[in-house]
């Protein structure tokens, strides 16, 4: 069993900037592949990023690429979420997730763990 706790979300203007942080507990951390995915109101859940267990494969949504970076430092247990450029249709609802396959998926049907979301809202 994993447990994943999101913090880091809030309100922004457009063009500002957030760092999301996903702490875990209860395996060990290295041998999960990490996700985050995000949730629009009246939207599907979509993928935005995903980082193997070593850290060295990550995958980014091309909505997001260039302005979004993922991360994850095993020390600690945590990944990360760096949103810069951030723009009106960014607003979500955003979760993490945790695969035990160490290789990344953009598939959210592939994560058996998922945090409680934290809401990120980016006013124009």
């Amino acid at each position: 069993q994993v447990q994943l706790v999101e913090s880091g979300g809030g309100l922004v203007q457009a063009g500002g900037s957030l760092r999301l942080s996903c702490a875990a507990s209860g395996r060990t951390f290295s041998n999960y592949a990490m996700g985050w995915f995000r949730q629009a109101p009246g939207k599907e859940r979509e993928f935005v990023a995903a980082i193997s267990g070593s850290g060295y494969a990550k995958e980014h949504a091309d909505s997001v690429k260039g302005r979004f970076t993922i991360s994850r430092d095993n020390a600690k247990n945590s990944a990360y979420l760096q949103m810069n450029s951030l723009k009106p249709e960014d607003t979500a609802v955003y979760y993490c997730a945790a695969d035990a396959n160490i290789a990344l998926s953009n598939r959210a049907s592939r994560y058996e763990y998922w945090g409680q979301g934290t809401q990120v809202t980016v006013s124009s």
